[in-house]
């Protein structure tokens, strides 16, 4: 964990994303963030904030609504995964997916599956 640049240094930077807003669990919806370490940041040791950090690296990715750059249909990115991952990891890697393209819906990229060529 040294070698990190997030780490190095006299201070251990907050991972405060200047999105704050606490849902009902007392959880930052930015930074991901309970009250109490958001509350007692600046007065944990520089170890205590790094067990913050690799708490929340832990994290699962967060799930985003995205648009198929292929059919233009709205999907959920992020979830649904046999293992608690995206849906898409149940799938053969199909990158790249072509210029400027970020992810494909389910449906569009199920196709692309089925057109892999047979190893």
């Amino acid at each position: 964990m040294s070698a990190s640049p997030l780490f190095s240094g006299t201070g251990v930077p907050s991972p405060c994303i200047k999105r704050c807003a606490l849902d009902a669990d007392g959880v930052c919806s930015g930074c991901r963030r309970t009250i109490a370490e958001i509350s007692q940041w600046s007065a944990l040791s520089a170890t205590e904030q790094r067990a913050v950090w690799q708490r929340l690296l832990a994290l699962p990715p967060r799930s985003a609504e995205k648009r198929c750059s292929q059919c233009g249909a709205l999907f959920v990115c992020g979830t649904g995964g046999q293992n608690g991952g995206c849906w898409c990891a149940d799938l053969p890697a199909l990158l790249p997916l072509g210029s400027g393209a970020d992810c494909r819906c389910p449906a569009c990229l199920a196709q692309a599956a089925l057109l892999l060529p047979v190893a």
